[in-house]
C-alpha cells in the first residue's frame, strides 16, 4: 500500500503544477518543490488507527486535485467550495460527517496549536474579514489542500507564504473515535 501511494504521488504530483505563479514561488511543479518526498515522510507513520485515517484522507484528497471550485459545492463531479471539500474528504475516507460550513467545522472540532498539526487536521483562515471563513486540510510540511475560490480548482498550497500566514485563524483536529453524525 505504501509503495502504491508513493508511486501515485510521484506520477500525479509531478504532472500537477501550481495554479497561480504570481504567489511566492508557487509556479514550480509540486515534485520540484519536494512535496512528494515530504508527504511520503508524513505517511511513513506507525501502523495505527490515526495513521490509517491519515493515509486514507490523503489518498482521497490527491484524487480531487483539479476539481473545479463551486460555491456551495459538495461533489467531485460538480465541484467543491472549501468546507464542502473538507466535509467530502472526511465522509468518504473515514465515514465522519462534518458540518457543512467552515465556521461550524471549527466549532465542532478540537482546538490544537499550530505546532501540533498532523496530516488530516483542519486549518482555518480569515479570507473574508471574518474568523474561520476558509478551511483546508493539512498535508504536512506546511502544505494544505483546499478549494480556494471561483475559477481556481482544488489545489495544494503552502501555509508559510505571506498570504496564508497573515490570514491563519487556527487549527483543529477531528475527533475520529466518535460515531459518524449527520449535523
Amino acid at each position: 500500500m505504501r509503495w502504491f501511494l508513493l508511486i501515485y504521488f510521484a506520477v500525479f504530483l509531478n504532472a500537477t503544477a501550481w495554479s497561480n505563479p504570481l504567489e511566492e514561488g508557487l509556479g514550480q511543479p509540486l515534485a520540484e518543490r519536494d512535496l512528494v518526498s515530504q508527504l511520503s515522510g508524513q505517511l511513513n507513520l506507525a501502523k495505527d488507527k490515526a495513521s490509517d485515517h491519515a493515509s486514507s484522507i490523503v489518498t482521497q484528497a490527491m484524487g480531487l486535485l483539479g476539481v473545479p471550485y463551486r460555491y456551495g459545492g459538495t461533489s467531485e463531479v460538480t465541484g467543491f467550495d472549501c468546507s464542502g471539500l473538507v466535509r467530502h474528504l472526511y465522509e468518504k475516507s473515514v465515514g465522519q460527517l462534518l458540518p457543512r460550513r467552515a465556521v461550524d467545522q471549527a466549532r465542532t472540532t478540537d482546538v490544537i496549536d499550530r505546532k501540533e498539526l498532523q496530516v488530516g487536521d483542519l486549518v482555518f483562515f480569515n479570507t473574508m474579514r471574518r474568523a474561520f471563513s476558509h478551511v483546508g486540510m493539512y498535508l504536512g510540511d506546511g502544505k494544505f489542500i483546499h478549494a480556494p475560490r471561483p475559477g481556481q480548482p482544488v489545489r495544494i498550497e503552502d501555509m508559510r507564504t505571506a498570504y496564508w500566514k497573515n490570514r491563519f485563524n487556527g487549527a483543529r483536529r477531528v475527533p475520529l473515535d466518535t460515531e459518524p453524525t449527520n449535523p
